[in-house]
C-alpha cells in the first residue's frame, strides 16, 4: 500500500521594489559621476577652506580666509572682467549666430543644409591653441588685418593684447556652439504659425519677434548658458590675446596652482566660485527654460 505524498506547491518570490532595476541601469554612471565630479569636487572645497597651503603641506581646514581674500579690489576686478569678457561674447556670438542658424533652418536650400553646416563644425576640429596663433598673425600691429588696411589708406588698428582681441577670439572659438544649437532650434520651428502671422498681416519684423523668437528661446537660452560658461572658463584666449592687462579668473587660479607664488587654498576658494555662478545659472536655465518651454 503506497501512501501519496502532497505536492507543495511553488511559492512566488516577491517583486522587487521598482527603484532596484533603474538604481542597477544607472548604478555605472552614478559611480563615474561620483568619482570624476563629486570626489573632486569636495576635495577643492576641502582645499579652500586651509589658509596659505602649499604643494605637500598639511590640509586643515581652518575658516573661510580664502573666500574673504577673494573679495579683495584687485581681485574683484579679474573677476568683473572675467564675468564681462563671457557676457560679452555671449552677446557678440548670439548676434552674430542667429542670423546664421535662421538661414541654414528656413531659407538655406536644403542640398547645401549639412556643406554649411560642416563649415561651421570644421573651426572645432582644430586646436583652439592654433586658433588663438592664427588670430595672433592676424591682429599684430604688422599682421594680415592691419596691412590690408594700409594698402585702402586706412589707419591701422592697435588690438592685439587688448580687450577687444580677447573678445574676437573667443566669439570665433564659441560661435559654432551657438550656431549648432540656434540651428536645432530654428529646424524644429511650426512653420504653419509663420504663415497664420503672414495671412493675419503680420510684417516680417513682427512675426519674427512675436513668432520666431518665443519659439526659439530654450534653445536661445541653451545656447546662451552654455557660451557664458566655456566663455566663464576660458584661458587660452585671455593669454594669448589679451596680454597682462586682461586677466582673468581662469588664469589667476593657473596662477595660484602652478604659478610662482602658489597657494592652492585660494586657487581652490577661486575655483568653488566659478563652479556656484556656473551652478546657479544652469539652475536658472532648468528652472525658466522649461516653465517656459511648457507655455508654447
Amino acid at each position: 500500500m503506497t501512501s501519496s505524498v502532497p505536492k507543495s506547491e511553488p511559492t512566488a518570490t516577491a517583486p522587487s521594489p521598482k527603484w532596484v532595476q533603474p538604481t542597477l541601469l544607472l548604478a555605472p554612471a552614478g559611480i563615474w559621476l561620483l568619482l570624476l565630479l563629486v570626489v573632486p569636487t569636495l576635495l577643492i572645497f576641502e582645499l579652500s577652506l586651509v589658509p596659505n597651503i602649499n604643494p605637500g603641506g598639511i590640509v586643515n581646514p581652518s575658516g573661510l580666509d580664502n573666500y574673504l581674500r577673494i573679495v579683495q579690489p584687485e581681485r574683484l576686478n579679474v573677476i568683473w572682467r572675467s564675468l564681462l569678457f563671457a557676457v560679452g561674447t555671449t552677446v557678440l556670438t548670439l548676434a552674430s549666430g542667429f542670423p546664421v542658424a535662421y538661414y541654414l533652418a528656413l531659407i538655406a536650400p536644403q542640398r547645401w543644409r549639412n556643406l554649411l553646416l560642416l563649415g561651421f563644425v570644421l573651426p572645432l576640429w582644430t586646436s583652439s591653441l592654433l586658433r588663438s596663433y592664427a588670430w595672433i598673425t592676424i591682429l599684430r600691429p604688422t599682421g594680415v588685418l592691419n596691412t590690408f588696411l594700409s594698402s585702402l589708406g586706412l589707419p591701422t588698428l592697435d588690438l592685439l593684447n587688448r580687450a577687444p582681441a580677447v573678445l574676437i577670439g573667443m566669439t570665433y572659438s564659441l560661435l559654432p556652439y551657438m550656431v549648432l544649437i540656434l540651428y536645432a532650434s530654428l529646424e524644429k520651428l511650426d512653420r504653419r504659425l509663420l504663415e497664420a502671422s503672414a495671412d493675419l498681416g503680420a510684417t516680417p519684423q513682427q512675426t519674427f519677434w512675436k513668432v520666431t523668437v518665443p519659439q526659439s528661446l530654450p534653445g536661445i537660452a541653451a545656447g546662451t548658458l552654455l557660451v557664458f560658461i566655456n566663455g566663464l572658463g576660458d584661458f587660452i584666449n585671455p593669454e594669448l590675446l589679451g596680454g597682462t592687462s586682461s586677466m582673468t579668473a581662469a588664469r589667476l587660479i593657473y596662477n595660484q596652482f602652478l604659478g610662482t607664488t602658489q597657494n592652492w587654498g585660494l586657487g581652490s576658494a577661486l575655483s568653488m566660485m566659478l563652479i556656484m555662478v556656473v551652478s546657479l545659472a544652469i539652475a536658472l536655465l532648468i528652472k525658466y527654460g522649461d516653465n517656459h518651454a511648457k507655455s508654447i
